[in-house]
């Protein structure tokens, strides 16, 4: 099983990006780097010139890079942008919206998670439109997985699954981050730079729940699934995707090699993760078949 660092969801700045990646590059446990503005269109241009040099770097260290396309194409500029996208051949690209599907045009694509390959079915038809890898929906149960897994495989496709990081749950059409501080989408002033690890919301009572980001909302928890690895790969998953948040992620990468490659017992990675993640909890319910927001100890379960 080959780790994977996802796409990053964040509007971090140009030169937080550029340090990110030069240590991913040079760091980091990870085979494939996926790279692009997948939540917001209005960010994508603080990066753009810098993207050449970042996947250069990444090769350079070692690492397969896979261009992402949006999550929500609404605007004519993002209709424009995701078919300039589709029509790269330098790169592998990851399509999450059915925009890139019919800009791709039968062309050799990864399906990202916001594609909702839930079935055997839609993975059949996602590998006549030329899918050679697909990202499950974060909020799979394990059993479900197995079974999309072993679809996918026998049509020989990758399959990848969200093992860390906060879990994508929806986009809309409105910007949270915005409306939150009283201003447009249009308007936005790009308010969302001020929370790197998204903007925590909270139950009436003060509870936290979700976390905004832009148009996206996310868990309030990290998933964690370093126990699950095992199960993970005897299902043949073949790539463990983590997700950028704002943590040393090198870090995090090398807890989840250590488990995977090393022997580390997944309550000692746990322990050491924990440390790397102070304040936030962790969850895996979702894998589980309960709440997603919920942690299952899988000793006690047992016992």
């Amino acid at each position: 099983m080959e780790l994977t660092l996802g796409p990053l969801a964040y509007h971090w700045t140009v030169e937080r990006k550029r340090e990110f990646y030069a240590r991913i590059a040079d760091e980091a446990p990870v085979g494939t780097v996926y790279l692009g503005e997948v939540i917001c269109s209005k960010r994508a241009p603080f990066f753009e010139r810098e993207m050449p040099q970042v996947i250069e770097r990444l090769q350079r260290g070692g690492k397969r890079v896979v261009l992402c396309s949006l999550a929500e194409v609404m605007l004519k500029r993002e209709r424009q942008a995701t078919a300039d996208l589709m029509e790269s051949e330098g790169h592998e690209i990851e399509i999450n919206n059915a925009a890139g599907l019919l800009a791709r045009d039968g062309r050799a694509h990864r399906v990202g998670p916001f594609l909702n390959a839930y079935n055997e079915a839609t993975i059949a038809w996602m590998a006549d439109q030329g899918a050679t890898h697909v990202c499950l929906p974060t909020e799979m149960p394990g059993e479900a997985v197995g079974i999309a897994a072993k679809a996918a495989r026998d049509l020989d496709l990758g399959v990848e699954v969200q093992v860390f990081g906060r879990a994508p749950l929806a986009v809309s059409a409105r910007c949270y981050h915005a409306r939150a501080h009283g201003r447009t989408k249009d308007n936005c002033q790009f308010i969302c730079e001020d929370d790197p690890d998204g903007m925590p919301l909270a139950t009436r009572d003060k509870q936290p729940i979700l976390r905004v980001n832009g148009i996206q909302t996310q868990s309030e928890s990290y998933i964690e699934l370093l126990a699950e690895l095992p199960e993970m790969k005897a299902l043949g998953i073949t790539h463990a995707r983590l997700l950028p948040q704002d943590v040393d992620m090198v870090a995090v990468a090398q807890v989840f090699d250590d488990v995977l490659n090393s022997g580390l017992d997944a309550d000692d990675g746990r322990a050491r993760l924990s440390e790397v993640c102070a304040g936030t909890a962790f969850s895996n319910g979702f894998w589980h078949g309960v709440a997603g927001y919920r942690h299952i100890n899988r000793k006690a379960v047992a016992a």
